[in-house]
């Protein structure tokens, strides 16, 4: 059989453990078997990473912004066990905070929804999926423990000299007090990246803030989302037929309980962090939950949104057989397949990358499954396997 062929190479970012095992389990086969591949590749494991003073994370999201998809394996955020474990030079930052970074991008994040799999929420019938703003916060945040009495300021100097002062709080007695920061750059930024993927996605995008208490932060949010909107997709989102919807978010928690799904839900960055979990514990499993970073002039990175699978790496290294669900690292490749196949003009390319996500689908549905879904799912017949003849059966049917 001819190869189905590529021209642009996807930038391909190895990672770590188990998911480093899985990767190469799915390129043998399920890609390599029907794909010419075409990658550029960048080892992103955490030796690798010391070895290059982390050069390496940096260069692969570079060229990711010269070639517009990038593919991800998880990889690891070293703490200080890892320190030891490695022998590293460095306690590396994130490789996927860099690379969010230089990106300037925003996570989208969605369940694989499986007949027999039914979300504890019994309205949703399509995917929810959650974008997150990547920035500030209260993960750049500033803490004070008061001690006792006394005034608390919130002080700007402007460059001019200029103050800008207001009374936080006159304290009787001990308290806390917290300095939270974000940029209209990064907003906007994040505003873009949401409009342009709802647009590829086709779906109708909510957000929502607290305005109407935090009348100058976060409805800076609420204005900069609605002068993008108005001055650059407004037009666009009426020719293709959905619509953007802001509300508070408390009115959206409400209705998100109450909708079939099939909407992107853009949150400031606590909001998206809690809801994303909330999500995927709602649908089942972190396998079974897909992640993408996207910029705001439309550069795409698929990863899985679980880690490494530490557990299962070290019950591999003593030679024992695994059941690791691989489908959040498969639907990263295919996502990856199919925005290269469609910013190329490749009709081929895309259809197999939706009928590889079929075929796994319908895998798991007639009941052969890996060992995480085996509590979950309700089916007749439950065939456990592991990771490698779970990939032999999706390869069969594909």
């Amino acid at each position: 059989m001819s190869k189905i062929q590529m021209t642009t190479p996807l930038v391909e970012m190895d990672g770590d453990e188990m998911t480093r095992i899985i990767w190469k389990q799915i390129k043998d086969i399920v890609l390599l078997p029907f794909v010419d591949l075409k990658t550029e590749y960048f080892d992103l494991g955490l030796v690798n990473r010391d070895n290059t003073n982390d050069q390496v994370t940096i260069d692969s999201a570079n060229r990711t912004k010269e070639l517009g998809v990038a593919v991800k394996c998880a990889t690891i955020t070293p703490n200080a066990q890892r320190m030891t474990e490695y022998n590293l030079k460095s306690m590396w930052k994130s490789p996927n905070g860099t690379i969010r970074a230089i990106l300037d991008g925003t996570v989208f994040r969605s369940p694989i929804m499986v007949k027999g799999i039914s979300p504890i929420v019994s309205t949703w019938k399509k995917p929810i999926t959650i974008a997150r703003h990547a920035y500030g916060d209260v993960y750049k945040n500033t803490e004070i423990k008061v001690p006792g009495a006394g005034k608390a300021e919130l002080v700007f100097t402007a460059e001019d000299g200029t103050v800008i002062r207001e009374t936080i709080m006159d304290f009787d007695a001990p308290g806390i007090i917290q300095g939270i920061h974000n940029k209209n750059k990064s907003i906007e930024s994040f505003a873009k990246s949401c409009f342009t993927y709802a647009l590829d996605t086709k779906q109708d995008l909510w957000f929502a803030t607290k305005d109407t208490i935090s009348k100058k932060y976060d409805h800076t949010f609420k204005d900069i989302f609605a002068e993008v909107f108005e001055a650059e997709f407004k037009t666009k989102f009426e020719e293709a037929g959905i619509e953007y919807f802001y509300t508070l978010i408390d009115d959206a928690v409400a209705r998100i309980m109450k909708c079939e799904g099939g909407i992107l839900w853009a949150c400031k960055n606590y909001d998206g962090d809690v809801m994303s979990d909330m999500l995927a514990s709602a649908n089942g499993s972190l396998a079974m939950m897909t992640s993408v970073l996207v910029s705001p002039d439309g550069k795409y990175e698929y990863e899985a949104a679980h880690g490494t699978v530490t557990r299962h790496y070290y019950k591999y290294l003593k030679g024992e057989t695994t059941s690791t669900n691989p489908m959040a690292t498969l639907f990263a490749w295919t996502g990856a397949l199919r925005k290269r196949a469609q910013l190329d003009g490749l009709a081929d390319l895309e259809a197999f990358a939706d009928k590889l996500e079929k075929a796994s689908i319908e895998t798991i549905e007639e009941g052969t499954i890996t060992g995480d879904l085996k509590n979950l799912i309700d089916c007749p017949v439950k065939n456990v396997v592991n990771t490698e003849d779970f990939l032999k059966a999706i390869a069969a049917k594909l």
